[in-house]
């Protein structure tokens, strides 16, 4: 092999050992970073067992489990509720219908008409992630989350 041949075929190799270095490094830093998650489902109604009257319903959940490291914190997990139902058979974390991480969650209400977020349909504490008074333990799944109706307006 002449050197010229030598060379090119050295500098191919390159980009080759950068994307498999790259991804190992990648997988090394997911399983590290990582939490378990676990499938929920469940239904949100007003506490009187009525719908909430949105066109879209996003439910956050919020995981309250300490982070992995002080870099690292749980990623919330969201699932869309059936509008016509107030039901929810799966939630995300990190990919399609995973679930959400093991343990307690803060959850938190998102109504929407179209594509403008509505506050006026459940009490303002409950689109708060500090405020809410709905909390889940994933082992009680699936979760029957009540809220409270809002107060009519003037």
């Amino acid at each position: 092999m002449s050197p010229i041949q030598h060379g090119l075929l050295a500098a191919s190799a390159r980009p080759f050992a950068l994307i498999v270095l790259l991804l190992l490094t990648t997988v090394a830093g997911c399983k590290r970073q990582s939490y378990s998650c676990v499938p929920v489902s469940g239904k949100v109604t007003y506490d009187d067992g009525s719908l909430i009257p949105a066109d879209r319903i996003r439910l956050m959940f919020l995981s309250q489990a300490p982070p992995v490291d002080p870099k690292v914190s749980p990623r919330a997990g969201a699932a869309l509720v059936d509008v016509k139902t107030g039901g929810f058979d799966s939630a995300q974390t990190y990919v399609a219908k995973d679930g959400i991480i093991a343990g307690e969650h803060k959850v938190v209400i998102q109504c929407f008409s179209g594509n403008q977020m509505r506050m006026d349909l459940v009490p303002a504490e409950y689109g708060d992630p500090k405020k809410t008074p709905l909390t889940v333990q994933t082992s009680q799944s699936p979760f029957e989350l009540k809220v409270r109706k809002p107060a009519p307006g003037p």
